[in-house]
């Protein structure tokens, strides 16, 4: 498989810290020269030594906020991005130029390109969950930190091989979990931390059912086969059936769809399932299931003290479309899992029972919290508390109040983040394996935590991973 560069034609090559010094000193030398304050990092600027030199890779619904949330920061400069849809990458290098004030921000089709450049210090990776193992793995193996979107990858296996490539080269990790880095998820995960509802017997973690359309791509579908805005019509579009026919296209020039499936297997295009809708098909996404695992299973592990933790035993049940629809995910299902001390945790989408959030529940009382801080709880004198006072948080939590801005900071000091990758890894294996049982007809899976394997079960130990399609490799 062949990459080429993207280079806009006004782009220049980075320039490092050293190269910087020598510049500035050899002109110097030469004769009197004013450098504005902003270059010095005088007047409240940063100085170019100090800024982390960062390289994005996406830029469909969560690289935008992303970037810019990272631009918000002096303390970091965008000089790269890579993307494989010429219309996406244009946008950024606009985007990204225009923060900027000039034309520097060099364009990419292909990240190893992106990645083998030294003065880049960190990346943003935003991409299909097909791509996050590939992609993530070049990034620490050339040394750079990463902010990394959720689930940390598709399967567990190259979720596993994240971590480990974390770890072999020290470098930072910040999981896209921003939930924790608002106050009021911290303040309920801090209420059931100090054990002010007694002790936790269950937790419920609501998430959402169907399927959305963030691309606006599954409305034009169900409008162009006659249904209307009926989105969930494209579950029973079916190869074979001449809906189907109408649906499957030639890819648009400006994508490169044969690196876009990647690894993935090959499958025939379709707009609908493809830029933001990518999460409905399986190939490439986990549905809502795993694009919301790592949100709010997350707070329910933080709550619990089990960052590091899993469930013993997992039973799930999913009603599917046909697997090889349009769309197949799963829009509506139940998880239940066995946890330390006794824990029963229920995952759902679409069961009236369990609201969207978490809601740990105790012996003494119950806390949920949920988006748009939409907290509740068994006790109404917590609702207007901000910060819990001393007399009720022995433990405190972990405070970041800007998730970028925490990866930031970490990067400079090379302390963890508030979601390093051991923690994004362990959030999403309850919706992993959760998703597992469901596609063995909700066979319970007996899971070691401290192996990281399902025990005694042959066919479901298959299912944490898969075959990568040639000529790519798992990292």
């Amino acid at each position: 498989m062949q990459f080429q560069s993207m280079n806009t034609p006004t782009s220049k090559p980075g320039i490092s810290r050293r190269r910087f010094l020598a510049v500035t000193g050899a002109a110097a030398v030469a004769a009197p020269t004013f450098i504005p304050a902003r270059a010095l990092g005088r007047d409240g600027n940063t100085a170019p030594s100090n800024r982390i030199v960062m390289g994005v890779v996406g830029w469909g619904m969560q690289a935008p906020g992303n970037t810019a949330s990272l631009m918000g920061f002096d303390s970091c400069q965008v000089v790269a991005s890579c993307n494989i849809d010429k219309n996406h990458l244009a946008e950024s290098l606009r985007k990204i130029n225009e923060k900027n004030g000039n034309e520097d921000c060099k364009g990419y089709h292909d990240y190893r390109e992106m990645m083998a450049r030294p003065d880049i210090d960190a990346v943003m990776i935003a991409v299909p969950d097909n791509w996050h193992n590939l992609i993530a793995v070049e990034a620490l193996n050339n040394k750079k930190d990463v902010y990394g979107e959720k689930p940390l990858a598709r399967t567990i296996a190259e979720q596993q091989g994240i971590v480990r490539a974390v770890q072999a080269n020290q470098r930072i990790w910040q999981m896209g979990s921003w939930q924790r880095s608002q106050w009021f998820f911290r303040k309920a995960a801090e209420i059931v931390r100090n054990g002010l509802i007694g002790k936790v017997t269950e937790v419920h973690v609501g998430l959402p059912a169907g399927h959305g359309d963030f691309g606006g791509s599954g409305r034009e579908m169900a409008q162009k086969l006659g249904h209307g805005n009926d989105t969930e019509y494209l579950t029973k579009v079916v190869p074979g059936s001449p809906d189907w026919d109408k649906a499957i296209s030639d890819p648009p020039a400006e994508l490169d769809y044969e690196t876009w499936v990647g690894p993935a297997t090959m499958e025939p295009y379709s707009r609908a399932r493809s830029h933001m809708d990518w999460r409905w098909n399986y190939n490439i996404g986990g549905g809502q299931l795993l694009d919301w695992a790592g949100h709010h299973i997350d707070i329910a592990h933080w709550g619990l003290g089990f960052d590091l933790e899993g469930p013993s035993e997992i039973e799930g049940h999913g009603e599917f479309p046909d697997r090889k629809a349009l769309w197949n995910t799963s829009g509506k299902y139940r998880i239940e899992a066995k946890y330390p001390q006794d824990i029963k945790m229920i995952i759902a989408g679409g069961h009236g029972d369990i609201q969207s959030g978490t809601k740990w529940i105790g012996t003494d009382g119950w806390v949920h919290i949920d988006r748009d801080n939409n907290f509740q709880s068994s006790n109404p004198d917590w609702k207007d508390i901000r910060n819990l006072p001393d007399d009720m948080a022995k433990i405190r939590l972990y405070k970041s109040d800007n998730h970028a801005g925490n990866f930031l900071e970490c990067v400079k000091s090379r302390k963890p983040t508030i979601c390093p990758s051991q923690v994004g890894h362990h959030s999403t294996i309850p919706g992993h394996l959760g998703l597992i049982s469901m596609l063995l007809d909700g066979r319970k899976i007996r899971w070691s935590n401290s192996d990281e394997v399902i025990l005694d079960d042959p066919e479901a130990s298959k299912l944490l991973t898969r075959e990568y399609r040639a000529p790519w490799k798992m990292a």
